[in-house]
């Protein structure tokens, strides 16, 4: 056990603190989870209407391909900006400015007409989209002690995936009785009422009149400060402690890009799984409820991931062992991923893929939330934003490897391979870079 987590030990057993009455911070989290799920429905929409704004507009594939980049790229570029940007000017005044500019760039889609307007879209809706992660997990830093952390970021991590489910019936539903321009406008329609939420119920801890005496004693047990100047990009990069969370992302998030963007070509070429039902197939044979069954885990990995490592704070472990535990879990549940291209049926591929996309949610909510272990509140969505932007680097590469691979093979093999190691590499990388998991040595501000 490190010094800091044993001064944190000894606080917490000086105090007595028992668990508060009050619950007020987890209806914070519940809101972070709708910020999550609203952002992943904006972003996803688009390809779920692809069909229907190609044939109306006469889009070309490569068009289309342009304007899926001009997203990633502008994400990519904006991670690494923004989250300094957000410790700078606070949670709630940012991530505001962010909710309305994504909700007003989700509804510009509605009256884009050309190639270039949907690219000016698609970037506007990036960058102002790659500040909901860092400020999420800030947000949980802020409102939450060290040893629920894990649990909150959980939670707001599985909005990912109701996202991704939900996105495929609004945007159906919507366009199909009112056009596609109408569900882009509903769905930016519903961030602003996210927005006038996270206004009338987001404030710190400190200065929330819903905040009871006791539970603001709880979420300051640590003994952390929030002030000071933000962390510079310079020093960050400096730090051991920042290269964890580079490189955790860089080596498992293009794991979940891959089955984002590439699962239900997966499905067809190794299972023979179709869009609609035909003939004898059944609906059971299609896609549609395999990537609800894929999304269904991975909600229950991104919570039991998050409350295992709480659960064993709870039971007196160190944060580091909890941590690193739980992460050493999850990465053993992916390695059964190098299998899936050889599964007999399609109910062993989906749930060996649903356990890879469990254990990817167990495994990012835990690297996430050691952020916050390594770094005071100050200085935590900078170094989320930078490990955010590695992260989609490792998707770029992984569509690229992807796209090579199967012109070359014709096989997922070689691909799901690493997806399987992937977790067991970037663990053991994190381990040595923070083996004792030490608070970064960090200049005064």
């Amino acid at each position: 056990m490190s010094q800091t987590e044993s001064a944190a030990h000894a606080e917490g057993a000086a105090t007595g603190l028992q668990k508060p009455l009050g619950k007020y911070r987890w209806g914070i989290c519940a809101m972070l989870f709708f910020v999550i799920t609203i952002n992943y429905i904006d972003r996803q929409i688009i390809g779920v209407l692809k069909p229907v704004i190609e044939e109306d507009l006469g889009w070309s594939e490569v068009d289309y391909g342009n304007i899926v980049t001009a997203f990633q790229a502008s994400y990519g570029i904006g991670l690494l900006v923004v989250g300094r940007w957000l410790d700078k000017i606070g949670t709630r005044k940012g991530m505001a400015i962010a909710i309305a500019l994504w909700s007003l760039a989700a509804c510009f889609h509605a009256a884009a007409r050309s190639v270039l307007a949907f690219i000016i879209a698609r970037v506007t809706l990036g960058i102002a989209e790659s500040a909901a992660y860092p400020g999420a997990v800030k947000s949980v830093a802020e409102w939450f002690p060290k040893r629920e952390r894990a649990l909150g970021v959980g939670i707001l991590n599985a909005g990912a995936n109701v996202g991704v489910l939900l996105t495929p019936i609004i945007a159906i539903g919507i366009a199909g009785a009112y056009g596609w321009e109408a569900a882009f406008l509903v769905t930016g329609g519903i961030g602003f009422i996210v927005l006038w939420a996270w206004l009338r119920f987001f404030r710190q801890p400190a200065e929330h009149e819903k905040v009871t005496d006791e539970e603001r004693r709880w979420i300051e047990q640590d003994g952390e400060d929030a002030a000071g100047k933000p962390l510079s990009w310079g020093e960050a990069i400096r730090q051991r402690q920042t290269w964890y969370f580079i490189c955790g992302k860089f080596f498992t998030d293009p794991v979940w890009y891959l089955f984002l963007f590439w699962l239900p070509d997966f499905l067809s070429r190794t299972q023979g799984m179709e869009l609609f039902p035909t003939g004898d197939s059944g609906i059971l044979a299609t896609i549609g409820p395999a990537l609800i069954g894929v999304y269904l885990l991975a909600d229950v990995g991104s919570i039991a991931g998050g409350w295992l490592s709480s659960h064993f704070i709870a039971r007196g472990w160190s944060v580091n062992r909890a941590r690193k535990t739980t992460l050493f879990i999850a990465a053993l549940f992916a390695l059964p991923m190098v299998t899936v291209t050889y599964a007999p049926n399609p109910l062993v591929a989906v749930l060996l893929i649903g356990l890879g996309t469990a254990a990817h949610q167990a495994f990012s909510s835990n690297i996430f939330t050691m952020i916050s272990d390594l770094y005071p509140r100050r200085a935590v969505a900078t170094v989320a934003g930078m490990g955010g932007a590695a992260g989609a680097v490792g998707g770029i590469l992984i569509a690229q490897a992807t796209g090579w691979t199967l012109e070359l093979t014709g096989s997922y093999t070689p691909i799901v391979i690493y997806a399987g190691l992937g977790y067991l590499i970037a663990f053991i990388i994190i381990h040595l870079l923070v083996p004792r998991m030490e608070a970064a040595p960090l200049s005064e501000g």
